[in-house]
């Protein structure tokens, strides 16, 4: 559990920090005009989701993406995994493009929503990808619906390490929508490149500026809620135990220097050794380690990720 606790902090972007100094003047992006790279389509209503969808296949891979983020962060493998697939990103609601209100924001609300948009799409059987907290929604799914599935694939997935009773209190109490809000540029940098193993801003300083601005967005303070809100549902509803009830294909797919997992102040180790452990509990599960590579596998290790997921796929 103390493992997770910076995991969570660190995703934020950085909560705290000194005055940025590149995108502080510029003006705000509104969640609705933010810049996949794809367009977007939106189902359903209470919540309301919106969704890349693209490629032809005739099976289907449905991208989950992890903690304040969106669907644009799947945008580097999305054209290599769209040339035999259906690749559907989903922005989970209280996020991106999706409809943001006081909803209850746990993780088995967060699988039902992937339910409805599926059922929506007329989706019998797919596979769900899901990246950091999409990892531990998409072993959720996985548990309550095993015959929706055709194979399960885990990226870096939050929900693997163990919870200790009481050991979220001090988290829950420190990470609030204040604090978020007080998210400044030069913060927002430094702790997305600890998401990295080697921080390229000429590739990535897209992010930086995507966060900064939308930190004057209309809606900004119902995504505040929906972050803090998806906090908690990790540390609520942990998957550790659960594992070795998964009963379809599964691939854990982790950069080798992720920075994030396992903690390296409150419980230095290896990488590996948090997911290898989780492979053994998962009957039959595969394990792909991607070198040279951070939390963020799928943007900084695009064409490794989408060979290594295709090839489990085959």
């Amino acid at each position: 559990m103390r493992r997770l606790l910076l995991f969570i902090i660190a995703a934020f972007w950085g909560l705290y920090g000194c005055s940025g100094f590149l995108y502080s003047d510029k003006p705000a992006l509104e969640f609705l005009d933010i810049d996949y790279g794809f367009p977007t389509k939106s189902v359903l209503n209470n919540p309301s989701i919106s969704y890349i969808d693209v490629g032809t296949g005739s099976k289907t891979l449905i991208l989950v993406h992890g903690l304040a983020s969106n669907a644009g962060f799947w945008r580097y493998v999305i054209p290599e995994l769209s040339k035999e697939y259906r690749v559907i990103a989903a922005d989970l609601p209280g996020y991106g493009k999706s409809q943001k209100d006081a909803y209850p924001y746990s993780i088995s609300f967060y699988a039902e929503q992937i339910k409805r948009l599926a059922d929506k799409l007329n989706l019998k059987k797919f596979t769900i990808a899901g990246h950091s907290m999409g990892g531990q929604i998409a072993i959720m799914f996985s548990l309550k619906y095993p015959d929706r599935l055709d194979n399960l694939v885990l990226a870096s997935p939050s929900g693997i390490e163990e919870f200790e009773k009481g050991e979220g209190d001090w988290l829950r109490s420190v990470i609030t929508k204040t604090g978020i809000k007080k998210t400044y540029e030069d913060g927002v940098r430094r702790n997305l490149s600890n998401n990295f193993y080697s921080w390229d801003s000429s590739k990535w300083e897209w992010m930086v500026e995507e966060r900064v601005r939308l930190s004057k967005a209309k809606d900004f303070d119902e995504f505040t809620y929906a972050v803090v809100r998806s906090v908690n549902a990790m540390l609520d509803e942990p998957t550790f135990d659960k594992l070795q009830n998964i009963s379809v294909p599964t691939l854990i797919i982790y950069g080798r220097y992720d920075g994030l997992i396992p903690n390296p102040y409150l419980n230095p180790g290896f990488t590996s050794d948090v997911f290898k452990w989780g492979a053994e509990q998962i009957p039959g599960c595969k394990l792909y380690e991607i070198d040279k590579c951070g939390h963020m596998l799928q943007i900084e290790k695009p064409e490794e990720f989408s060979k290594a997921v295709l090839d489990f796929l085959k």
